[in-house]
């Protein structure tokens, strides 16, 4: 019997069980030949394997796609461009975590006090209140031992304020008072006993004190306390201070030694004045006698008298002076009191062409008027030289204040 394998068979399946069945009990040994529906069932079974076979080759390729009838993930798990780019990003965050942290520590051991001041508060007070809070108290500077080898680094050019008149300033590290003004340990010079020399340097002190601190002296006083440390047998100082206080000039100021200015015109910011420097020993011009070097600068805010002024400026003064002791056996003195060898003073903002005895600020709101400051900008706050080393001939120009 023929079979179509386009069409299917010719006879029914009934017929051709039939027929079989009589065959297989017409003798045993008949090959049996496949009916034409199990010929088509496993030709269709072979293609579906062909199918599987060659689809099962696209496994290999580096993104294979995903089966319509797969839940994503099934058997499978994750594809591996997924797991690939989990572990990239994890490693590019503990990369980036691990460099972070050696940044900050880096920090830390250069710079401790960032972490110990934001543990105790102290950033807060480094920072300050604000731009009308009080001044944030900075940690002031350790007494100066030796001359600065350089000039303080600039500073946010911040402007004063009547609740911080030293912002922006050097000295706002700088000591208060009398605090600045530190008394070295004495030590027999010269001829002269550690006592004497003990005496000496408190004396200084005392005269500093008294003729750029002292309350009354500032508002243009006489200054009674630091005059009476002064030998009277220094005819010569003693008259020229007379002079001075009575009928002041170019040559003969009391701001030549003392620190004043006039109530009716400005008024002190507050209650501190800012002071820096040092004072040693040296031998003097022979045995029995020894010398007292003092080197300080005094920085003053001021304000106008009137009411309602609220601009602050700066004056900076800057004395050197000498104060000799000496025997009296060998020399003419008087002892206990101090004898004036040589003295120079630098004053920065102050008018240039005013002659009477006061400190005279330059505010903004001022109109010009006077000499225009000229030549290269000192640097007030610069004490890496000597006052004559710095100065300049003529109205000199500041470069802060």
């Amino acid at each position: 019997m023929g079979q179509n394998d386009d069409r299917g068979p010719d006879v029914s399946d009934e017929e051709w069980a039939r027929f079989s069945a009589q065959a297989g009990q017409g003798g045993g040994d008949a090959p049996r030949e496949p009916s034409a529906r199990a010929r088509m069932v496993t030709e269709r079974l072979r293609r579906e394997e062909a199918e599987r076979a060659r689809a099962g080759r696209g496994l290999f390729r580096r993104t294979p796609r995903q089966g319509a009838g797969d839940p994503p993930g099934w058997r499978t798990g994750p594809a591996w461009q997924e797991r690939e780019g989990r572990g990239t990003g994890k490693r590019r965050l503990k990369a980036t975590l691990a460099v972070v942290c050696i940044a900050a520590l880096a920090v830390v051991a250069l710079r401790p006090e960032l972490v110990i001041d934001r543990i105790t508060g102290k950033a807060e007070d480094r920072r300050g209140a604000g731009p009308t809070g009080p001044a944030a108290p900075a940690a002031p500077l350790a007494g100066e031992s030796a001359r600065p080898s350089e000039a303080p680094a600039e500073l946010y050019p911040d402007r004063p304020t009547l609740t911080q008149p030293f912002r922006g300033s050097p000295a706002l590290q700088w000591a208060d008072g009398a605090a600045g003004i530190e008394v070295p340990e004495a030590a027999a010079t010269g001829g002269m006993t550690k006592d004497q020399v003990a005496d000496a340097l408190a004396k200084a002190k005392q005269f500093l004190v008294a003729a750029n601190l002292d309350p009354a002296t500032l508002r243009g006083e006489q200054p009674a306390a630091a005059l009476s440390l002064l030998d009277p047998k220094d005819k010569r100082t003693k008259d020229q201070l007379a002079a001075a206080f009575a009928r002041p000039s170019l040559e003969q100021n009391p701001l030549d030694l003392f620190s004043r200015y006039d109530p009716a015109e400005l008024r002190l910011v507050g209650e501190v004045v800012k002071v820096r420097g040092r004072m040693w020993v040296e031998p003097g011009e022979g045995p029995g006698q020894a010398h007292v070097v003092v080197d300080y600068s005094f920085v003053y805010p001021f304000a106008k008298a009137r009411g309602g002024a609220d601009q602050v400026e700066r004056t900076i003064v800057r004395r050197e002076a000498t104060f000799s002791i000496a025997d009296p056996r060998k020399w003419t003195a008087t002892p206990g009191r101090l004898w004036i060898v040589a003295y120079r003073r630098d004053i920065a903002n102050s008018s240039c062409d005013k002659y009477d005895g006061y400190l005279h600020p330059t505010f903004v709101e001022d109109p010009a008027t006077g000499p225009t400051p000229s030549g290269t900008p000192m640097d007030p706050y610069d004490r890496s030289k000597t006052i004559e080393e710095s100065s300049q001939e003529g109205c000199t120009a500041v470069s802060r204040s």
